[in-house]
């Protein structure tokens, strides 16, 4: 009974507690100790010559000031917008630019006077330029294969740019007659690049078909007459003669057949004091070439030479 009555054994895990563990030395020897603090003076006393070799304590060193930026800040709210016009009128080609301003001046005809009165006045270059770019767009549309003279076929073909050119051609041409322009020698030259260009013209098989042709040469013809009557009143129409109008006009004359002859009999009356001589498209024949123009440049008029009385 007294064995049941005894204290039961204690479970192992308590018996833990009581195990100690081995005793450890708790400070170092004096030898270790004094190798740490001379090791750490020593560390001290780099780091006083690192800190005293620095840029810091130099007396060089001169502090800069950080360069004061100015950060854009960005749009959070950005959005689509049209073009200013500036922008806009780069963008835009000759044509596209032409029609731009062409509808402007429609839709406010008192801006379109404005554009007149700034704008600078056409060269003949310039508008000869233009003219031979409808006559390049008409030899385009020429068939392949066409002879010297057009079908009915080829007509069909090249009448929308025919008439370009034609229309072109008549609104340009008075725009160089006096008295709009009062320069003779810049009317002659337009007058002789558009009569080019007219000789340039396709011929058609059918005759009523060439009726537009034949009208430009009249058109033409009125406008030479126009310009030698009003050269005449000015000097007597020396310049005529003196930049050889006289030739030009009767090649262009003969290239025509004969549809500029009312602008030789023009110029041989104007210039018939001065010897011209002009007959039926033809040039100053070898018995006139003593001419009193030719007297007057080299200086021996009335030297040697008869005067002519009445019919010259």
């Amino acid at each position: 009974m007294n064995s049941l009555v005894a204290t039961p054994p204690f479970p192992p895990h308590f018996h833990e507690h009581y195990r100690f563990s081995p005793t450890r030395p708790m400070s170092t020897p004096p030898q270790q100790n004094s190798n740490k603090k001379r090791k750490a003076d020593d560390d001290g006393n780099d780091n006083d010559v690192r800190m005293s070799a620095s840029p810091t304590n130099s007396p060089a060193f001169t502090p800069r000031p950080l360069p004061n930026r100015q950060y854009k800040r960005s749009r959070p709210n950005i959005a689509g917008r049209p073009l200013p016009l500036p922008r806009l009128l780069e963008t835009l080609d000759t044509d596209a630019l032409r029609s731009v301003l062409q509808a402007v001046c429609q839709r406010h005809p008192e801006l379109g006077e404005e554009v007149v009165q700034t704008a600078p006045r056409p060269s003949v270059t310039s508008t000869l330029q233009v003219l031979q770019n409808y006559l390049s767009n008409l030899q385009s549309a020429i068939p392949l294969g066409s002879g010297d003279t057009l079908s009915d076929y080829a007509f069909n073909r090249v009448r929308v740019p025919l008439n370009n050119l034609l229309d072109a051609m008549s609104e340009f041409t008075p725009h160089f007659l006096p008295p709009n322009e009062t320069q003779t020698s810049t009317t002659l030259a337009y007058l002789d690049g558009a009569t080019e260009i007219i000789h340039r013209l396709p011929r058609y098989d059918t005759p009523r078909h060439n009726f537009k042709c034949d009208s430009a040469y009249e058109d033409i013809g009125r406008a030479w007459v126009l310009v030698i009557r009003e050269a005449a009143k000015r000097g007597g129409g020396i310049q005529l003669q003196y930049g050889g109008w006289d030739q030009k006009l009767a090649k262009h004359n003969e290239i025509s057949n004969g549809k500029l002859q009312e602008a030789i009999n023009e110029l041989s009356t104007s210039l018939g004091w001065m010897g011209s001589g002009l007959s039926s498209g033809q040039s100053t024949s070898s018995g006139d070439q003593t001419s009193i123009r030719d007297q007057l440049l080299s200086g021996t008029y009335g030297m040697g030479v008869p005067l002519k009385v009445g019919q010259w």
